[in-house]
């Protein structure tokens, strides 16, 4: 009887995850949306965004974006903190949560740090 419960229990948090992922990828696809078209402000309509990351009780997403133009990253992020009352108002209006997040605009900065790797990399490889 144990050993069901235990199993039972694992199951749950596999689709407390698999929840959480499916929700992280609807917010990502409706912000680009809105980003798109509904919000007016220039600067974060210069974002890319690359992807969303939700706490389990769906208090705060992080949602990761990134910028043609490396100078302007403070300008962008700025941009989209304005617009995030305004993101989260329409969200609640066409998602069928009870409670929506609030957003965290973050820099991903990954495809930073993948140029220095392949710098360091080409540093060490023999030159023929």
């Amino acid at each position: 009887m144990v050993w069901r419960f235990w199993t039972f229990g694992k199951r749950s948090c596999a689709m407390t995850t698999f929840r959480i992922e499916r929700l992280n990828k609807e917010f990502l696809r409706e912000i680009s949306l809105l980003l798109q078209g509904r919000v007016k402000d220039d600067r974060a309509k210069m974002a890319i965004l690359t992807g969303v990351s939700c706490s389990k009780d769906l208090s705060v997403a992080k949602v990761y974006f990134t910028v043609l133009d490396r100078s302007k990253v403070e300008e962008v992020r700025l941009g989209l903190e304005g617009a995030s009352g305004l993101i989260r108002g329409m969200l609640g209006r066409e998602m069928r949560l009870r409670k929506i997040p609030e957003f965290r605009f973050i820099y991903d900065d990954t495809e930073d740090r993948a140029g220095r790797v392949d710098a360091i990399l080409d540093s060490i490889a023999p030159t023929p």
